[in-house]
């Protein structure tokens, strides 16, 4: 009784493995990403790095198997771009990745264990660790692709697809400089069984300031910066940035752009291969 006791306690303990096909795919990208990120920039370093993404490519779609989404290509590509630490971009979610002719919209198909490992390398980035939590994260949203920052505005309320276990949509706003603004972006996570599902796509919705938003913005903004905060400006603008969101998510149901958001959240939901 003891022993199984005993046995029960490292079981419990020992941190939890992808599976193995999985593991197999972590372990290769590991290999070429320590290879890239210490090797000096050559025009065939360049082309070894293009046949190790392909390589991750062919791993990644015998583990998904056959993906159509329907819109986009079915030849998927590796979601991770970049095997150099140092890159911009580099460490985006592992998994298939597809898209439209300029990136209008685009898809990631990965597994629950990889993105579970993935949530465990961006641990320090302030992702949380639980999935549904994280798919409830502006962090998921800009960490999992692209290059650009993304500010979360509100959770849109879709019906989950038949079979789908997790169904989640948000609308908000991505770029590389001001994230507030009128968001135009719907981002939506789907999961059936083992797979999960992204798809993003921008210029999507036309929605509309919120005056009751932008005054607690102006607001925000009025305060005083804290001088013994050296990041002062940007702390109360982070700060501004978080009150207004929050309003917005607060506000925005009752307005009247809300349900075609809503809708056009269902429709890309119906874009993947529930059934």
């Amino acid at each position: 009784m003891k022993s199984y006791a005993l046995l029960c306690l490292i079981v419990l303990a020992a941190p939890v493995q992808a599976a193995a096909p999985e593991q197999s795919y972590l372990d290769l990208r590991d290999r070429y990403i320590a290879k890239f990120s210490k090797a000096k920039e050559s025009d065939e370093l360049s082309k070894q790095h293009d046949a190790a993404l392909k390589e991750l490519t062919s791993v990644l779609r015998g583990l998904m198997g056959p993906v159509t989404i329907k819109g986009l290509p079915t030849d998927g590509k590796s979601n991770v771009d970049t095997l150099f630490r140092e890159d911009s971009g580099f460490g985006h979610l592992d998994g298939l990745g597809f898209a439209s002719d300029g990136d209008k919209m685009q898809a990631v198909v990965t597994t629950t264990g990889l993105l579970r490992h993935w949530l465990r390398e961006r641990r320090e980035d302030g992702l949380p660790q639980e999935i549904g939590a994280a798919l409830r994260s502006d962090r998921f949203y800009y960490y999992a692709i692209q290059d650009a920052a993304f500010a979360k505005y509100v959770e849109l309320p879709v019906t989950k697809p038949v079979g789908a276990s997790v169904a989640v949509a948000v609308l908000g706003l991505r770029g590389n400089g001001d994230l507030k603004g009128p968001p135009d972006e719907i981002d939506v996570v789907a999961i059936q069984g083992e797979k999960v599902f992204l798809v993003a796509a921008r210029d999507v919705v036309k929605s509309a300031p919120i005056p009751t938003c932008e005054k607690v913005w102006k607001q925000m903004m009025a305060k005083p910066v804290d001088k013994k905060d050296p990041r002062g400006d940007m702390t109360r603008e982070d700060n501004a940035m978080t009150a207004f969101t929050a309003c917005f998510a607060k506000a925005a149901p009752s307005q009247s752009w809300f349900a075609a958001a809503v809708k056009k959240a269902q429709s890309q939901l119906d874009l993947l291969p529930l059934r």
